[in-house]
C-alpha cells in the first residue's frame, strides 16, 4: 500500500509507526496511509528551517520572486496531475479541484511582486538632520495547519506569502488528503527553493500541540473548525506566537423581492451544493424577504435541486461528488434528521443516496424550508449539501439574521437595488460581503477573513495582510552628525520632539 512520507530539508523522511488511513471517498475504500509525526519529527523540521532561513532571508527579494515565478509555471504544468490526485483523496470533482489549485496559484502570483510589497516608508528631514524609515523583516519560522477541504489552495495561501518575505515554513496538512501538499512542496524544491525552507510534517492533535508549544516557531496560520481555531489561537498566543486562526461559517444569502430569481437559483445551487457543501464559504442559508419572494424562490429551487447530478469525482457531468469520510456522511445525515425533528419542512431529502457500482460516501442535495433561528441545525455548521430557507418579513430582519449569528464569515445579497445593497453591505456584521456574488472570496491582492467565531486574530490571510502577518515592522530614526557642531551639543533629558 502506498505510504505518504514527511518532507523535511528537501527530502522524503520515513512516515514513522503511527499511521492514518487515506481513503478514496468515491469508492469508500482505503487507498494509502500517512504517518503521524510527533515532536521528534517536528524538531527535525525546525532544525532544518533554522539552518536554512537566515540565508533565504538575506537573499534579495528579486531572487525570491523568481522562485515564485518558476513555481507558478510548474504548478500550472502539473495542473491535471494535481487535480486528479486531489479529487482521489478529497472527493471533489476534477473541475472543482482545478479551481482549488488555481485559487492557491493566484496568491503565488501575487507573491511574485514581493520586491514591491516589501518596500518600506521614508521621511527625509523628520527633524534637524534626522531621517526616519521603516522596513519589514521576516518572523523566522512560520507554521501552517490546513484543513481537508482545500488541500491545495489554503497551503499556498499560507506558505506563499510566508516564504516570499523570507521565512522558513512548516506545513501540517490534513491527514485525510495529504498527497497534494506533498507534491506542492516537491514542486517548490524543483522551482529552486533551498532545502529546509518548506517542510511538510503530517500529524494529528499531537503535532498541533507540538507546533503550538515549539519555542522556535514564531507564527501560526490555521483554517478549520471554530473550536480548534479558538484552541490554537489561545494556545499559540499564550506561548508568545503570532496567530491567525479561521474557523467555521454559516453564510447567508439574502434575496430581495426585486432579485433576478433565475440567476439566484443558479448561484444558490452552485454555492450551496458545490464541493458537497464542504466549503467555509458555501452558502447553506437562503433568506428570502417576504412571503411572495419565498414562494417564488421555492418553486424555482425544487426542480433545480432535483436536477443536480451527484457522481464520482472523475465524472465530468457530475455537479459534485462524495463527502470526505463515512463519518462525515453520517454527521451530515444526522443534521438532516435533527433539522426535521426541530420542525423545519424537509422539502428535498438527500439521505440514502447510493450510486450503482460504488460504495462511496454520497449525500444528495437537501432543501429545508421554514427553518427558524432558534433551531440548533441553523445555529451550527453542517458542512454538507444542505440548504436551509429562513424566511424574513423585512429588510431589517434580513440584515439582523446574519448579523446576530455566531459565525461571521461571508454573506451575500441578491438585488437590483443599489441603495439596498449599499445599506446592507455597510450594516451587516459579517467579514466578507457579496453583492449578487454568492461566494465572496476576495481576489488574492485583497485579504480573506471572517468575523466573530469565524476568525481569531487581528490580521487576515493573503493580500497586504498576509505580508504584514508574516513580517515584523522595524522603524529606524537616524542622524549623521558632521562633527562641526560638537562643541554646541548639550545633553538633553527630555523626550525629543524633532522641532
Amino acid at each position: 500500500m502506498r505510504s505518504v512520507d514527511h518532507f523535511i530539508n528537501g527530502s522524503h523522511v520515513s512516515a514513522g509507526s503511527r499511521k492514518h488511513p487515506i481513503f478514496n471517498p468515491s469508492e469508500g475504500k482505503q487507498q494509502a496511509e500517512v504517518g503521524l509525526a510527533g515532536m521528534a519529527e517536528l524538531n527535525k523540521a525546525v532544525e532544518a528551517a533554522k539552518a536554512a532561513q537566515p540565508a533565504w532571508a538575506a537573499t534579495n527579494p528579486q531572487k525570491r520572486a523568481r522562485v515564485m515565478f518558476k513555481y507558478k509555471e510548474l504548478v500550472e504544468a502539473h495542473m491535471d496531475e494535481l487535480a486528479e490526485l486531489l479529487s482521489s483523496e478529497h472527493g471533489k470533482v476534477i473541475a472543482d479541484a482545478k479551481g482549488d489549485v488555481q485559487r492557491g496559484l493566484d496568491v503565488i502570483e501575487f507573491c511574485c511582486g514581493i520586491p514591491h510589497l516589501l518596500k518600506g516608508d521614508y521621511t527625509q528631514g523628520a527633524g534637524p538632520g534626522i531621517d526616519v524609515y521603516s522596513m519589514r523583516q521576516p518572523l523566522g519560522i512560520g507554521a501552517g495547519i490546513t484543513p481537508f477541504n482545500f488541500p491545495a489552495m489554503i497551503p499556498m495561501w499560507m506558505f506563499g506569502p510566508a516564504i516570499a518575505v523570507g521565512n522558513a515554513f512548516i506545513l501540517k496538512p490534513s491527514e485525510k488528503d495529504p498527497s497534494v501538499p506533498m507534491r506542492l512542496a516537491e514542486l517548490m524544491k524543483e522551482a529552486g527553493l533551498p532545502d529546509g525552507i518548506l517542510n511538510v510534517v503530517h500529524g494529528d492533535k499531537e503535532m498541533v500541540d507540538a507546533i503550538i508549544e515549539h519555542p522556535d516557531i514564531k507564527g501560526i496560520s490555521f483554517v478549520g473548525s471554530s473550536p480548534i481555531a479558538q484552541y490554537i489561537y489561545s494556545g499559540g498566543t499564550a506561548n508568545g506566537k503570532r496567530v491567525q486562526a479561521f474557523g467555521g461559517a454559516k453564510n447567508h444569502g439574502v434575496v430581495l423581492p426585486d432579485a433576478d430569481l433565475d440567476q439566484v437559483v443558479n448561484d444558490l445551487t452552485g454555492a450551496a451544493f458545490g464541493s458537497a457543501g464542504e466549503r467555509c464559504m458555501a452558502l447553506p442559508v437562503v433568506v428570502p424577504v417576504g412571503e411572495d419572494t419565498a414562494e417564488r424562490l421555492r418553486e424555482k429551487l425544487i426542480p433545480a435541486i432535483k436536477g443536480l447530478r451527484v457522481g464520482v469525482s472523475t465524472d465530468p457531468d457530475a455537479h459534485y461528488g462524495p463527502v470526505v469520510t463515512e463519518q462525515h456522511k453520517q454527521s451530515v445525515e444526522n443534521w438532516i434528521a435533527k433539522c426535521a425533528d426541530e420542525g423545519a419542512e424537509l422539502v428535498v431529502d438527500g439521505r440514502g443516496l447510493e450510486l450503482q457500482g460504488t460504495d462511496g460516501w454520497f449525500v444528495g442535495p437537501t432543501l429545508f424550508d421554514h427553518v427558524k433561528p432558534e433551531m440548533e441545525s441553523y445555529k451550527e455548521e453542517i458542512f454538507g449539501p444542505v440548504l436551509q430557507m429562513v424566511r424574513a418579513d423585512s429588510f431589517e430582519e434580513a440584515v439582523r439574521l446574519p448579523s446576530d449569528h455566531q459565525y461571521g464569515n461571508g454573506v451575500a445579497i441578491f438585488t437590483r437595488n443599489g441603495h439596498a445593497a449599499r445599506e446592507f453591505a455597510a450594516r451587516v456584521n459579517v467579514g466578507m460581503v457579496g453583492v449578487n456574488v454568492p461566494i465572496p472570496v476576495p481576489v488574492s491582492y485583497h485579504t480573506f477573513g471572517g468575523w466573530k467565531r469565524s476568525g481569531f486574530g487581528d490580521i487576515d490571510q493573503h493580500g497586504p495582510d498576509g505580508i504584514k502577518f508574516w513580517t515584523k515592522g522595524k522603524k529606524v530614526t537616524q542622524r549623521w552628525p558632521d562633527g562641526t557642531a560638537a562643541g554646541d551639543h548639550k545633553e538633553a533629558f527630555v523626550i525629543p520632539t524633532m522641532g
